[in-house]
C-alpha cells in the first residue's frame, strides 16, 4: 500500500452516481492514497476538457447508452489508463470490459482497502490482480452462438418484456419475435440447457449473462 509521501493522484471517475464518487474521494485518504477525484457522467464530457489524469475509473452502464468497449477505446486512444469499478450487476458488460484494454475490473462490494490499492496500482500502470471475473460471470464459453438480433430479442425477453413488447421495441412482427425465440430456445437446448418453456429460457438467459442492451430503458407504461 502506498504511503502518504507518494505522488498526489489526479483521477477521473466516469459514473452516473455522484454520491458514490464523493464517497470514494473521501475514503481514499484513509488508505494513504492522496488524490483529487473529478466526476464526469460520460466519456465525451471527460475528453472535452484538457485535463490530464493518472487514472480514469469507469462505470459500465452510463446514462448516455454507450458501451464499455466504446468508452474504453476512446479513453485508451486518448492515452488514459482505465480501471473499471462496478457493482457487477451486468455480467455481460463485465465480460465485455475484460476483453478491452482495461487494467482491471474491481467490484464495488470489495473492501475499501482493496479498492484503494487497486486504484493506486492502476494509476502506476500496473495490472490489478484478482480482476478476472468469477465463475458466475465467466460463463460465455457455455453460451450458445447467437446472432446480434437473437441476442437483442433474448435480452429483452430476459428483462421481462412480452413478445408483443419486443416487437414494438425492435420494430418486428410478433410472429418474427416468436421465431427468434424458438431459434434461441433450440440453441440453448443444443448447448445443454433445460429450456422446456419460455420461462426456462429467461432463467437460462440470466445464467449466461444476457441482460437488456445498454440502450434499452423500461417504458413508462
Amino acid at each position: 500500500m502506498p504511503n502518504a509521501s507518494r505522488k498526489h493522484l489526479q483521477i477521473a471517475a466516469v459514473d452516473d452516481h455522484a454520491i458514490w464518487v464523493r464517497g470514494l474521494s473521501s475514503t481514499l485518504p484513509d488508505f494513504a492514497v492522496t488524490a483529487t477525484v473529478a466526476h464526469y457522467r460520460s466519456v465525451p464530457a471527460l475528453l472535452a476538457e484538457p485535463s490530464v489524469f493518472d487514472l480514469v475509473i469507469l462505470a459500465l452502464l452510463l446514462g448516455d447508452s454507450s458501451t464499455p468497449a466504446q468508452n474504453v477505446a476512446r479513453l485508451n486512444d486518448s492515452g488514459n489508463r482505465v480501471l473499471v469499478i462496478t457493482s457487477g450487476a451486468r455480467p455481460d458488460l463485465v465480460r465485455e470490459a475484460t476483453r478491452t484494454g482495461v487494467l482491471g475490473v474491481v467490484y464495488k462490494s470489495e473492501a475499501d482497502a482493496v479498492i484503494a490499492n487497486a486504484i493506486w496500482t492502476a494509476a502506476q500502470g500496473g495490472t490489478v490482480s484478482g480482476s478476472t471475473p468469477t465463475a458466475d460471470t465467466d460463463l460465455h464459453e457455455f453460451e450458445p452462438e447467437l446472432s446480434p438480433r437473437e441476442r437483442d430479442v433474448l435480452a429483452l425477453w430476459a428483462s421481462g418484456e412480452t413478445a408483443r413488447g419486443i416487437a414494438e421495441v425492435l420494430e418486428l412482427s410478433v410472429n418474427t419475435v416468436n421465431i427468434y425465440l424458438r431459434r434461441v430456445k433450440s440453441k440453448y437446448e443444443a448447448a445443454g440447457y433445460a429450456v422446456h418453456t419460455k420461462t426456462d429460457l429467461r432463467v437460462a438467459a440470466h445464467r449466461t449473462g444476457i441482460a437488456p442492451p445498454p440502450w434499452w430503458r423500461p417504458r413508462a407504461d
